[in-house]
């Protein structure tokens, strides 16, 4: 069975785990550990998304992220291939470092992220890299640790999860010390990464209970939330999707897009490709990679070769892009007379 495509939307909370190929070691030492985690940080500023959560684990790692206006997509390509060539050049070796697909679990953040940042910064302990939650305190290497107090990542959203607890901030820290401390005895509890139906309704009780009760719940292995939130974003998506093909439909390839892009911002065609520094190409460069990744569906890395620039400057065209449309009161589906 092919293997299905990730959901993404603004402002969405994804559960990142990305291995090493083979479940070989990603990260060799101290060394391997801050670089990456420079580069997280930069491309979480950059791309305007947030962290919750993470840890980094030998051979593998965990990211809690809600994005911004950058596809969660494009946040990890970045990461993962600006890494893995560090890494390679670092270590003298070459080839893949990782597996050939990160896991991503878009969730229901109200019902789940105290749960999802509990999990994931208990790893550490529960693969025996720290011996007890005071050594979690301080271990520099899972976001824990930047939420007691102890290390400082810029980066780490960690007043949004301490309001999860308490508007005081040190009460906050004490309730979130005792509720991760409440998290050790439940074990591995795979229902947060597990089948989507058993995700769907808390483990396999609540299928059993279901079951019980004659009713069904909605499940999809890549979402993690209850049936009406599975239901709500795969209608989401094939919304989106239906949106995107609608305009494919009518025509409206990146040729033909390049000429509309042109014509409202009174540049030639040609103009869009390659390097660019007067402000009005670069205006029109971020209308076209905006509606082109939105609207039509493009990847960044396709519109990217097409305009003969690098994939980060796509990366932050896309949501200037969104602004120059808001501001200016433009829709593309307007602009060509098409109802979708």
């Amino acid at each position: 069975m092919p293997r299905q495509a990730r959901i993404d939307a603004p402002n969405a909370l994804h559960h990142i785990i990305a291995r090493g190929i083979e479940r070989g070691k990603i990260f060799q030492d101290d060394a391997d550990c801050e670089g990456f985690l420079r580069r997280l940080g930069n491309l979480i500023e950059q791309t305007e998304t947030r962290c919750h959560a993470w840890a980094l684990m030998p051979n593998h790692f965990h990211l809690l992220l809600k994005t911004g206006t950058v596809p969660i997509a494009t946040v990890m390509g970045r990461l993962l291939t600006g890494y893995a060539v560090g890494y390679n050049r670092r270590h003298r070796r070459s080839g893949h470092l990782f597996q050939n697909r990160y896991k991503s679990i878009l969730c229901q953040e109200d019902a789940y992220l105290k749960e999802l940042v509990r999990y994931i910064h208990l790893n550490p302990l529960r693969a025996g890299l720290v011996g007890d939650l005071q050594a979690l305190d301080r271990y520099p290497y899972a976001g824990h640790s930047v939420i007691m107090g102890r290390n400082r990542r810029e980066w780490q959203t960690t007043g949004a999860v301490l309001a999860l607890f308490s508007g005081d901030a040190s009460q906050a820290r004490r309730m979130y010390h005792d509720f991760v401390a409440a998290g050790i005895p439940l074990g591995r509890q795979p229902e947060l990464i597990g089948g989507g139906l058993i995700r769907s309704t808390g483990g396999w009780e609540g299928v059993k209970m279901l079951r019980n009760e004659g009713r069904s719940q909605k499940s999809d292995e890549r979402i993690l939330g209850n049936g009406d939130f599975v239901k709500s974003v795969l209608a989401d998506a094939e919304e989106s999707m239906a949106r995107h093909d609608a305009l494919k439909a009518k025509g409206i390839s990146l040729d033909r897009l390049q000429q509309i892009v042109a014509s409202l911002t009174m540049i030639r065609p040609e103009e869009l490709v390659g390097p660019a520094k007067a402000r009005n190409v670069g205006r029109a460069r971020a209308l076209f990679c905006y509606w082109a990744v939105r609207k039509l569906g493009h990847s960044m890395t396709d519109v990217a070769k097409r305009l003969e620039i690098s994939l980060p400057t796509v990366s932050v065209a896309v949501p200037k892009g969104e602004r120059i449309v808001r501001d200016a009161g433009w829709g593309l589906e307007e602009h060509l007379n098409v109802k979708i």
